[in-house]
Parts: structure tokens; C-alpha cells; sequence
């Protein structure tokens, strides 16, 4: 992150920005703030004082939220003022459960179909990454969409890849539930016909024996992850450099903080080493709350109790710090959410396992999470949980189950007697569908119950648990939260189970200060809180429904610090160098596809062209219909009934 020097020196840009010296209007007051943000609307989620046109950041702090006459007083002369042009102003974004860590080390080396519209224009993606990739090396698709935001409503095939790509591995992950090899992949991995199963996994084979290339979970999706870990690595400066891509483009979104969830095969604290070099350097643009994840199957309590002898939870600082175990304690809880098979039942051994881990976190004092997907699954913690308690009081240690889309009203009363809570992510906004094939449309209206666990006074916060399933777009857990829809347009939720959208971004700024313990320290505009804030590029309080997955931030400040800019105010945040390598798909296509990017493809063409009908101005509304309306075979038909010439490009 640049520091206050760089900050100060580079007025210049704030000038270029729309950023201007102030007039010394306050030399005599006790506090001169460093920064002004005016003329907006400012969400501050302080019910003392809900709104404000401005904001003033001192020493990395909000000194004030209110009028802007008023906040013109805590102006001197090096103070920074910008003009949002009544733009919202909102707290910098909170995710309860990304897998961020472990997601930059690799960002650089992943194709993301987060947010395209169509396979179509998945598959020349694809086409165009794999003409760039050097051997040995992947293309890799990994996770951050489903097959039901596509207008085709399909995966690609196995041939079709194979077409796309016959000579470099392609490694496609969906979901929790499959992933795609095409035949240079299954070389790499050494996948043949005498490779046998492993427990909890499939490889797919033909009529001969021979594998076909897809990998299915049934339902345990180490094959796919212990599959993926094959491939190659990137070397250690750069995963520095994919760690800030991937930092940078969570901060286009208006995220400022992330809670670490771990995950598979990534190892502490071998694998922690480049976050904790960025750290060091000054490089983090993201707060991070990171958990613990066990690693070895039958070896959990080892890994605990030598970590509680390494590590305290809230060692660090502001930026870094340790948040307690999880979200795997035991390999034996585990209930992976892979809505298109039965749901798993958990092995007898699962309490014996999970008792000891638990009780050794209570007596440190350490807080836990635990992945746990059915209310099955979620009571038999629970009998563990309270037997624990009744000798360690766990009380105040701000543990929380992660996800519980089919958790039951009993077993919510049960986690707030205990004093737990709860974080949820928009995962069934990716897999409503299967899990409403498989359980019916009512069950599929509580889940998860939101509203229920608010009215039961549980701390409830929300994430993404991105990068591997959902996408890290937080716009698209506010949407589901607000809308209830699929990606796919698929309506889940009853109104008694949505959220109104100042409620949806209090689980998303406020209330999750509660999973890492620090409540009051951030997630609202008030003064004293880390003056962590987006500038929204649109107004979350008044877009249609289906755009409030479209908005981005035009400025977001960690610690009243640039760290992403867009359009008037790129040249305030610092630039990063290049991604690495060079035939790095960031490069070429970024991260997550916006939409007139993605699915308004002939929209981006028209607006080239400037097509005489108009495409280049309303390019939305024509892409939208082309999505919602138009088959991939009719394409042709439908631009060229517009007297549209883009499909000259």
C-alpha cells in the first residue's frame, strides 16, 4: 500500500483528478484532516447519523461525516478535496469468506468466466488464451461461474475442448461438482486407464477403460483440487505480483477487508510466506483476518496444537493478523454442497474427531469457523459444541458455522444460546437450480433462512467464498441477497426471506467486523472507524434490481489511501506493474466480465462501428434481448436485422 509520503506527493494527480488544495479556512482548529470527500451521498450505517454529503479522513481515520460546509472547516492547506459529483459513498466492502490468499498466488495463471453471459463467448476466450500459452503451462478455468449464466444454459463439451485445444492442457473447474480435462491435460497428470478412483471421486472412462477427461465429485471434491495442484506453479515473485492483480481488482469492486477462510493445500506457514512478504513491503491494498485450515486427514489435533503454539488469534496488525481455526477442523465434518448428488451422510467418527479439536480451541481461546452445508451436519457439531461448553464456556469467542443453506430454526436458537453466529455466501445465487431439481422449490425458499437468523439475534455477516466455487464479485452476493434470484433468473426466495438493500450492505460492511472481532473498528463512516470507503460508479439505492450487479467503484481508499481508481480518478491510485508472466490472461481479459464486456459482445463492436441504429448508444437494452431472447444460432439474424455491421469484426 503507497504510504502517507507517496500519498501527499502525488497532489498532483489529485488535481488531474478533480482532486483540489483547499483555502485555509480552519488553521486554528485542533484538527486539520489530510483528506475531504464532497458533494456526495454517503451511506455511513451509523444510526446516529445515517447520512452525509462528506467526509473527512485524517491519519488514516474518519475524523467526520457530515455537511460539507461543515467538513470545509477541517480543511488547512495541504488538505486534499475531491468532488464525487454526487456519486453514493459507501464503508469499503467486507468479505466474511474469500480464499484470497491462496487465490492470488495463482489469479495470474486463471481464466475467469466470472460474469460471462454466453459459452460462446466463453469458448473464444478460451480459444484466444490457449493461441498465448506457452508449454508447458495450463489454461485453467477455475471455478467463479456456473453453467446456468450462460444463455446456452450448458457446459462445454469435452470435444469441444478438445477442438479449442489439442495440444495445451485445459483444466476447467465447475463448481464443487466436476471438472473438465480435454486429452493434453490428462497427459500432463498421468491420468490412464490403470489410475484408480479415489475415495470420494470419479474419473469418467469410456467403453475401453480409458479416461475421458471429466472428473466428478461424488461428492468429495479432493480429486478435482489434488488434480488441479499438478499443474505448474508460479514462481514466488510472481505469485507477489499475481497476489497484488488479484488484491487490485477486489479493490475495483470496493472491497477493503477479507476474512481468509484457508483451504486445501494450502499449508501454514510455508504457504503464507508471499502474503507476509507483501505485508512487510507496504504492498497490501486488502485487510486480511486470516484463518487456519487443517491440512492432514486424521492428523487435525497435531496441526492445531502446534499451531496454537506459533500463532494467537489477533496477532498482527490492522492490515495482518491471525482470526483462529478453520473453516476445516476435521476432514470427518465435512460436507461438501454438491447439490447434484444425495447429500452425505458424515461418518460415525466425526464427534470423537471434532471434540478434541474443539475443546483444545475453547481452553486457547481461539475462535473457529467450520464449513458445514446441512442441518444434519450442523447438529451433530452442535452436540459437540455444547457438551464442550458445559466445561469451557464459549461464550465470546466469536465462532460461526460457514454457509447453513439447510440449517433448521431449532438448531439457530442452538447457536445463539451458545453465543455463535453465522456467515453466509451466495453459493445457491450459482447452484439454486440443482439443489431446487433435488429438494423442491419450498425447501429451496429458507436457503439459506437469513431472515430467521436475524430475528434470532445471531451475528449474521456475508461473503462470496470465492475464488473456487462463486465468484469474488460482492455485487453479486448484494444482488442475491436483495433480489433472491440465480444467476440463471431463477427466483428462490419468498419476500419474508430477502433483505431490504441498506440491511444487505450491513452484512457486508458492519456486521461482518463481528467474524474477525472487530466491531466498532471498521464498516461504518464514523469518525474514529479505519477510513476504509467506495465511491460507487452507480447508486446501489436506486439501480434496477438486476444492475446492482453491475456496480463497481470508481475510488476505493484503504486507510484514506487510493488504491483503486477508475475513469477521472485512475491517476490517483499507484500503478501496478504488468501481470506476470506475459501471456498472463489478466492481461488480455482482466477478471470478472462486466457485462457489456462479456455477454453484450456485439454491443461492444456496435459501439466501434458506430452503427447507424443506435447499437453504440443503447448497447445494454440490445444485449440484454440478445441474452434473454436469441439462441447462439440466430445471432447472425438478430444484429442483422438491426442494420447492425458489427459482425464485420
Amino acid at each position: 500500500m503507497p504510504n502517507r509520503r507517496q500519498f501527499i506527493a502525488g497532489a498532483g494527480l489529485f488535481a488531474a483528478a478533480g482532486f483540489s488544495p483547499s483555502t485555509p479556512q480552519a488553521q486554528t482548529m485542533s484538527e486539520t484532516a489530510d483528506l475531504i470527500l464532497y458533494n456526495g451521498k454517503v451511506t455511513t450505517l451509523d444510526r446516529a447519523n445515517p447520512q452525509a454529503e462528506a467526509v473527512a479522513v485524517k491519519d488514516g481515520l474518519i475524523l467526520f461525516a457530515g455537511s460539507t460546509a461543515e467538513a470545509m472547516r477541517l480543511a488547512g492547506p495541504g488538505t486534499k478535496t475531491v468532488d464525487v459529483g454526487g456519486r453514493r459513498i459507501i464503508p469499503g466492502l467486507i468479505d466474511s469468506h474469500m480464499h484470497i490468499i491462496r487465490g492470488g498466488l495463482n489469479y495470474n495463471m486463471e481464466l475467469r468466466w466470472d460474469g460471462v453471459r454466453s459459452l460462446d463467448h466463453a469458448m473464444e476466450m478460451l480459444k484466444k488464451q490457449v493461441a498465448i500459452t506457452p508449454p508447458p503451462q495450463w489454461v485453467r478455468v477455475v471455478g467463479g461461474f456456473t453453467e446456468h449464466q450462460f444463455a446456452e444454459k450448458r457446459l462445454p463439451t469435452l470435444e469441444e475442448i478438445n477442438a479449442a485445444a489439442p495440444d495445451t492442457p485445459v483444466f476447467i473447474l465447475h463448481l464443487y461438482d466436476r471438472a473438465l480435462l480435454n486429452a493434453a491435460a490428462l497427459r500432463a497428470v498421468g491420468y490412464t486407464k490403470d489410475t484408480q478412483n479415489p475415495p470420494g471421486g470419479e474419473i469418467v472412462r469410456d467403453a475401453a477403460g480409458n479416461p475421458t477427461g471429466l472428473l466428478i465429485a461424488q461428492p468429495n471434491a479432493t480429486i478435482l483440487y489434488a488434480t488441479l495442484a499438478r499443474g505448474p506453479k508460479l514462481p514466488p515473485e510472481y505469485q507477489k505480483n499475481s497476489t497484488r492483480h488479484f488484491m487490485r481488482e477486489v479493490n475495483r469492486l470496493g472491497v477493503t477487508s477479507v476474512i481468509d477462510a484457508g483451504g486445501g493445500f494450502q499449508n501454514y506457514p510455508q504457504d503464507y510466506s508471499i502474503i507476509e512478504e507483501l505485508h512487510r513491503d507496504g504492498q497490501l491494498t486488502v485487510r486480511i483476518a486470516y484463518n487456519l485450515f487443517t491440512q492432514k486427514p486424521k492428523e487435525e489435533l497435531a496441526d492445531f496444537s502446534g499451531w496454537v503454539g506459533q500463532v494467537k488469534p489477533g496477532q498482527g496488525d490492522d492490515l495482518y493478523r491471525n482470526n483462529g481455526a478453520g473453516e476445516m477442523l476435521v476432514y470427518s465434518a465435512a460436507d461438501f454442497e454438491d447439490f447434484q448428488v444425495a447429500r452425505p451422510d458424515m461418518p460415525p467418527n466425526m464427534e470423537a474427531d471434532l471434540e478434541p479439536v474443539i475443546r483444545l480451541l475453547a481452553e486457547n481461546r481461539w475462535p473457529w469457523r467450520l464449513h458445514a452445508t446441512y442441518d444434519e451436519t450442523i447438529s451433530r457439531a452442535l452436540d459437540v459444541f455444547e457438551k464442550v461448553n458445559a466445561d469451557v464456556p464459549l461464550n465470546g469467542l466469536n465462532w460461526f458455522f460457514d454457509h447453513a443453506e439447510t440449517i433448521s430454526d431449532r438448531n439457530i436458537d442452538r447457536i445463539a444460546a451458545l453465543g455463535g453466529g453465522i456467515a453466509v455466501q451466495h453459493r445457491m445465487a450459482f447452484q439454486g437450480e440443482y439443489f431446487t431439481e433435488r429438494y423442491g422449490a419450498r425447501a429451496a425458499e429458507r436457503s439459506p433462512p437469513i431472515r430467521r437468523m436475524l430475528e434470532a439475534g445471531l451475528p449474521v455477516g456475508a461473503g462470496t467464498d470465492a475464488t473456487r466455487v462463486a465468484s469474488y464479485n460482492p455485487w453479486v452476493s448484494l444482488s442475491w441477497l436483495v433480489t433472491g434470484r440465480t444467476l440463471g433468473g431463477l427466483s428462490l426466495y419468498p419476500p419474508s426471506n430477502l433483505l431490504d438493500r441498506e440491511s444487505a450492505l450491513r452484512l457486508w460492511t458492519q456486521a461482518n467486523t463481528w467474524f474477525s472481532s472487530e466491531p466498532g473498528k471498521k464498516g461504518q463512516v464514523k469518525a474514529g472507524q479505519l477510513a476504509d470507503l467506495a465511491v460507487l460508479s452507480d447508486d446501489y439505492f436506486s439501480v434496477p434490481d438486476d444492475r446492482i450487479q453491475d456496480i463497481t467503484a470508481v475510488l476505493t481508499l484503504l486507510g484514506g489511501t487510493p488504491v483503486h481508481g477508475d475513469g477521472d480518478f485512475k491517476p490517483l491510485a499507484p500503478d501496478l506493474p504488468p501481470a506476470m508472466p506475459d501471456w498472463s490472461p489478466v492481461r488480455t481479459f482482466g477478471g470478472y466480465q462486466q457485462r457489456a464486456e462479456a455477454g453484450g459482445r456485439k454491443y461492444a463492436f456496435a459501439s466501434l462501428c458506430g452503427c447507424a441504429n443506435a447499437c453504440g448508444v443503447h448497447g445494454h437494452a440490445h444485449a440484454q434481448a440478445y441474452q434473454a431472447n436469441v439462441p447462439a444460432a440466430d445471432e447472425r439474424s438478430f444484429w442483422g436485422a438491426l442494420g447492425c455491421a458489427c459482425w464485420a469484426f
